[in-house]
């Protein structure tokens, strides 16, 4: 009776730990918003679309630990932005928005993961109009080369070097 307990109580945290798992990716949209999927390319990948508030699509991208990656977002407007969310943190924060850190991300993976793209029309700019076109290119980069150690300097001796040996 009390193995069968110890099973129940197990299962049901396994159940539990995996439902949370599941839900940390899975992105909530607001209303209106269209979710498409996108897969990490091979080659760079342009998506263009129209912002607008409630009826935009929003990206997730899985990412594997090691890929190098830059996200560049171009717009016109100057109310519209991109902001990019790690699905894996429970957190609602952006790791990155153009309306702060520039119009475009590099960076190296550290973990395997999928970033949500949510590019979206501010609401507290005065504006005028119903959204703004954007762009956003998914660049595929080769992984960027470790920094060599500097050779270390000659340093001052009193004696001379020796000669190479033939």
């Amino acid at each position: 009776m009390k193995d069968l307990s110890v099973r129940t109580l197990i299962t049901a945290a396994a159940l539990f730990f995996l439902t949370v798992s599941a839900m940390a990716q899975t992105p909530q949209l607001d209303p209106g918003e269209k979710l498409e999927k996108l897969q990490f390319p091979a080659v760079t990948m342009q998506l263009k679309g129209w912002t607008k508030f409630g009826n935009s699509h929003v990206y997730t991208l899985p990412v594997r630990a090691g890929q190098h990656v830059k996200i560049s977002f171009a717009t016109k407007s100057k109310f519209a932005f991109l902001a990019i969310f790690d699905l894996s943190k429970p957190d609602d924060e952006a790791f990155f928005g153009t309306d702060e850190d520039g119009t475009s991300y590099e960076t190296t993976v550290k973990e395997n993961t999928t970033w949500l793209l949510r590019p979206y029309y501010s609401k507290v700019s005065p504006r005028r109009g119903l959204g703004a076109p954007f762009s956003i290119l998914i660049e595929p980069l080769a992984a960027a080369p470790q920094p060599q150690k500097p050779a270390e300097p000659e340093r001052p001796s009193l004696f001379p070097k020796a000669p190479a040996k033939q």
